[in-house]
């Protein structure tokens, strides 16, 4: 007879509860059982904790041995239970000592049949909750790189062998525990390596423009244009303009990734890779076949889609009509509110998705419409059933749509770069810092996720600028989203001049960035 507990935790979207690994040793004939709610991949620990014991020199005891994973209706999956089940048989027979604490030290790890632990993915998530309980971890020497930041004391296990290895064992954990400050979040560089420069863009002032109006207040934005005029060049740069991520921000990112693999995937890397993680803000351009499931999220084990993965981010949208209208009028939802609940027939999970989405498409489907040489060939028609493929809702949550024209062939070809062509990314960025700066300041979040009573407090207009948007409002026929929409934008470009009032001409640039009743 014989009972221990060890502690674990599960992985539902990004929420990590506790579960309680309970081995319980009786008599009678040899059985061993899990319950608890496990998936196959769990029952199967079976096997594999059998096999690396007797490798490593234990006995797996006789009689019947009961693992209940509590609380007994939360899912348990992948391998990461294969550790804990292993540690609760061996304290349960009494073939090692507790040397830690097993209200405050968590494990996880895949066993092999050698006995070796093997990595397993969203560990990082399990340290962030372990680290606010005030507990210690153990993991397999693969997942130390990826635990590391989380800020929890961390303990490595390479094989079951080292619990028998002096000083190195549960012993050591303990001390771990008890002793060990907790790490700081990783301490990495800031700024935007590798992310093409703003300057490298001629032309297109305008667009430029609103490319850093875009990333001062976090607002949406569509470019408009033919083939070749510089859509997907401008978009690649607006990465380059956001403000390095703070360390919170990169520990919710890391977390996003760490979590979008599928249960049982390969970790090999992944830690390093999070370590490492740079604050440059993500960004993410799925192609246009991607399904809703890619986009939003979802799938058997509900994974965060591509709008989690841009949190604090860019999502790019090219070829914008492409996409399934499905998958365009599923980002309706978190283009509002910053987050997306995904929900199937036995699970639920919500995501954070405060993205910044920037689209690009072409004017009609042979991309020449409005140009003269070589003119638009397709019938009108076409057009309208081209750009119908977006939808009037979608539309009205863009906040920026710009239309582009090819840049003339004498401009790209001056030695001389002019002096409007000469804003690079780190002047934008400084620009953008500073204007996000007075938001906070003055409201706590950025421009573009004001509410509609913040709205109307804080990017009221002077008297000239609220005649102005009414009288375009009633022309255009705008609706109320639109309205705040754009005096938001306003209030952007009024934060980048280092003005607190809204004037009529930071007004007049939001309609005419807006271009609302106007074929896209």
């Amino acid at each position: 007879m014989g009972f221990a507990q060890v502690l674990s935790r599960a992985q539902s979207g990004l929420a990590a509860p506790q579960v309680a690994v309970e081995v319980h040793l009786g008599s009678g004939l040899p059985t061993f059982s899990i319950v608890g709610l496990p998936a196959a991949a769990v029952k199967e620990s079976r096997e594999r904790v059998r096999a690396a014991l007797a490798t490593c020199g234990f006995e797996l005891p006789a009689g019947r041995i009961t693992v209940n994973l509590a609380p007994a209706d939360l899912p348990k999956e992948g391998g990461r239970y294969d550790l804990p089940v292993a540690i609760g048989i061996l304290l349960a027979s009494g073939q090692i000592e507790p040397g830690f604490d097993p209200a405050r030290t968590e494990f996880y790890g895949e066993l092999g049949l050698t006995g070796e632990l093997k990595p397993v993915p969203g560990l990082l998530l399990a340290a962030l909750h372990a680290r606010q309980a005030g507990h210690a971890v153990v993991v397999p020497q693969s997942n130390v790189a990826e635990t590391l930041p989380a800020g929890a004391p961390v303990m490595a296990l390479g094989s079951l062998n080292d619990l028998t290895e002096e000083g190195i064992g549960l012993q050591h954990c303990r001390e771990e525990a008890a002793g060990m400050p907790a790490r700081p979040a990783a301490a990495v560089e800031g700024g935007a390596a590798g992310v093409p420069d703003l300057a490298d863009v001629r032309g297109q002032l305008l667009a430029k423009r609103a490319l850093v109006i875009a990333a001062a207040g976090g607002h949406s934005l569509l470019f408009v244009g033919p083939p070749g005029s510089g859509k997907t060049m401008l978009a690649q740069r607006l990465p380059g303009l956001l403000p390095g991520l703070d360390p919170r921000q990169v520990l919710e990112v890391a977390a996003i990734r760490a979590v979008s693999h599928p249960a049982g995937a390969s970790t090999d890397g992944e830690g390093m890779r999070l370590r490492a993680a740079s604050h440059t803000p993500p960004f993410r351009a799925p192609h246009h076949t991607a399904s809703a499931h890619a986009i939003v999220g979802g799938g058997t084990a509900v994974q965060p889609g591509e709008v989690s993965l841009a949190h604090h981010g860019v999502l790019f949208l090219d070829e914008l009509p492409e996409f399934d209208r499905r998958v365009l009028e599923s980002l309706r939802e978190p283009l509002e509110s910053g987050r997306v609940s995904v929900v199937r027939a036995n699970q639920r999970a919500e995501y954070p998705a405060a993205f910044l989405l920037v689209a690009a498409m072409n004017p009609c489907p042979c991309g020449r419409h409005g140009l003269q040489k070589p003119p638009c060939r397709c019938q009108p028609e076409q057009v309208q059933r081209y750009r119908g493929r977006i939808s009037g809702p979608l539309l009205d949550r863009i906040d920026l749509r710009m239309e582009l024209t090819p840049v003339p062939p004498a401009a790209l070809l001056e030695r001389d770069v002019p002096a409007a062509d000469k804003l690079d990314s780190a002047t934008a960025r400084e620009m953008v810092q500073q204007a996000r700066l007075r938001q906070l300041q003055r409201q706590g979040c950025l421009n573009a996720r004001l509410g509609p009573a913040e709205t109307t407090a804080r990017c009221r207009p002077e008297a000239a600028g609220a005649r102005l948007l009414a009288k375009t409002a009633a022309e255009r026929g705008l609706s109320a989203r639109a309205q705040h929409r754009a005096l938001r934008v306003a209030r952007s470009i009024a934060d980048l001049e280092g003005r607190e009032e809204v004037t009529r001409a930071d007004v007049a640039l939001a309609l005419a960035l807006r271009q609302d009743g106007q074929a896209p």
